[in-house]
């Protein structure tokens, strides 16, 4: 399974459960497939990822203002007219990074868990967000630790993002 096989964030049960939106995501997707590969290489925290009023919604947030930059500018190379078809929320706070490089705490606003035996990312989202299915928000917040939201490991510190 690849990282973006599949809609997760606020909003992506509610599109699951639409007509046809599994295909319409599978289509944005393919079509976007170079601003999701940039966002993976560049490590955007995403928040969101999936269909709203038939279009791809993207939310993330940018390790700098220049990720977020070249984010908007791959987005605009697929398509100057991306509105039509992508909503993108991609951020960056500049006072979350500054704090972050300090040293003084999450560089996401969230917290730390320590996996515990027999944990894995859905009832530690569970525990968190009170859905087990928002999983991937956990694993995203964890790239630089995680590989596969399989495999997560006891003792292991995760970033866990804020609840929206």
């Amino acid at each position: 399974m690849g990282l973006f096989d599949k809609m997760f964030g606020k909003g992506a049960t509610t599109a699951q459960q639409e007509p046809n939106s599994e295909a319409r995501f599978n289509e944005l997707k393919g079509k976007y497939a170079s601003v999701l590969n940039l966002i993976e290489q560049k490590e955007v925290q995403l928040q969101n990822l999936h269909v709203q009023d038939n279009k791809l919604f993207i939310r993330g947030a940018a390790p700098s203002s220049q990720v977020k930059d070249e984010v908007f500018n791959q987005i605009k190379l697929v398509d100057p007219n991306y509105e039509q078809d992508l909503t993108a929320d991609i951020t960056y706070d500049e006072t979350r990074a500054a704090a972050a490089a300090a040293g003084g705490g999450q560089g996401h606003g969230g917290q730390t868990y320590e996996v515990k035996s027999g944990d894995n990312l859905s009832k530690i989202s569970k525990q968190f967000y009170g859905d087990a299915n928002e999983y991937m928000r956990i694993f995203y917040a964890n790239r630089d630790k995680l590989k596969d939201p399989d495999k997560i490991q006891v003792g292991q510190q995760l970033t866990i993002p804020p609840a929206e």
